[in-house]
């Protein structure tokens, strides 16, 4: 599933090609993934005549803005975007498109259909779910050391699924949390209110640190993710820990392991990782 860094370069790259773009209709042959509001009719009738003024993000979720709206989209597994001629033929598992005035069309393909859509007036998304209930960026500014340590002192959780928690912290997902956490020296399996002040800090650190490096690479190209324009991510060349069991630590030659903690498959150094 994308994390923060693979949305937020989906983000950079649809902000450059559909801003401005008005919609003259929209298709949805999937009606499913249209979460709210649930008439699909509705949905696309409320997108007619609107211009796309931005693209955001709130953790996993893209937000485009429209002048009186704002769509929330989650791409989860297989989700993604691209910016197409009216003309061109359509490809397999496109089920939402976006068509414009000038003969362009933005469609939405997902192989699992598992992505969600949900259209709201602006100001609103806020107020409702799935936004409601989300935790802060992991950022200098939002996650600050006190929220952080707060969250973390008074939970009997493992670490490692804590993180994972969208109500914690957003935009964290299994390569990132496998990351910050060995970038940490901290095991997947420690009992989060156990960590030391200076071992809490130093984690925080380590996920804004590695947050920002995979946004500057463009994210990570595991399996099948790509921007909105078709290019990979190459943040997995970075990879110390996610997606090299049985390879050696590249600090210092132990082969990495992996487990299953929370449900989650997790990678980690055995040695680096007391």
């Amino acid at each position: 599933m994308p994390e923060l860094p693979e949305v937020e370069t989906v983000r950079k790259t649809l902000l450059a090609l559909v801003k401005g773009k008005t919609i003259e209709h929209v298709t949805v042959s999937w009606p499913k993934m249209i979460k709210h509001p649930l008439n699909v009719e509705t949905f696309c009738e409320m997108l007619v005549g609107q211009t796309i003024q931005d693209v955001g993000r709130r953790g996993k979720f893209l937000k485009i803005f429209f002048q009186d709206y704002v769509l929330l989209s989650h791409l989860r597994m297989e989700g993604r975007y691209g910016l197409y001629d009216k003309k061109d033929n359509l490809e397999a598992h496109t089920h939402v498109m976006f068509s414009f005035t000038d003969g362009t069309e933005l469609r939405y393909k997902d192989v699992r259909k598992f992505g969600t859509m949900h259209l709201f007036p602006i100001g609103e998304e806020e107020k409702q779910l799935p936004l409601c209930g989300l935790g802060p960026e992991p950022v200098e500014k939002e996650l600050t050391p006190s929220y952080f340590k707060q969250k973390l002192a008074s939970t009997n959780r493992k670490i490692k699924p804590l993180l994972l928690d969208q109500s914690v912290l957003v935009g964290l997902g299994n390569i990132y949390v496998d990351e910050a956490l060995f970038r940490s020296g901290i095991h997947p399996e420690r009992l989060a209110k156990h960590l030391t002040i200076e071992e809490m800090e130093r984690l925080r650190e380590q996920i804004i640190l590695t947050l920002e490096e995979a946004v500057e690479q463009g994210g990570s190209t595991i399996r099948s993710y790509v921007n909105s324009q078709g290019k990979i991510g190459l943040f997995q060349l970075q990879l110390f820990v996610y997606g090299r069991a049985n390879e050696p630590c590249k600090k210092c030659g132990s082969n990495i392991q992996k487990i299953v903690v929370g449900g989650r498959g997790t990678h980690f150094c055995e040695n680096c990782q007391k």
